[in-house]
């Protein structure tokens, strides 16, 4: 994992995909409604899970951003450390939010694993 590790949440989803690849969804809810979140994608490399590309929702956090004002945004990263972050999606209700970041990383899982295996000279999978 990456020096900002998401904290502790309510309920954490681990998806494995094809190689090595897994989906971390990690959600906290208030009377069903959602109030926090994360999407990543990682990688195995070297030994451990790496961050691939990140989504969150974290409205509490001195560090966290608020979909319901600022909208849906992707962090990157590239050795282990954000890379840059891009716009996604206009604000959205957080709940609504979670289901593109899903929807999003699932179009374009394809394109962020090749980007990191370029990045970090994988060849051989």
């Amino acid at each position: 994992m990456t020096d900002d590790e998401p904290r502790d949440y309510d309920r954490v989803y681990e998806r494995d995909l094809p190689g090595p690849l897994r989906e971390r969804i990690c959600r906290d809810t208030d009377s069903g409604d959602v109030t926090r979140f994360v999407v990543q994608l990682e990688y195995f490399h070297d030994g451990e899970w790496q961050t691939v590309v990140r989504y969150d929702h974290d409205p509490e956090s001195d560090f966290g951003h608020d979909v319901a004002e600022e909208g849906l945004h992707i962090d990157i990263y590239r050795d282990g450390r954000k890379f840059r972050s891009e716009f996604v999606t206009p604000p959205l209700p957080p709940a609504v939010a979670l289901d593109h970041a899903e929807d999003h990383l699932a179009k374009n899982l394809q394109r962020f694993t090749e980007r990191f295996e370029q990045w970090h000279g994988i060849s051989n999978r």
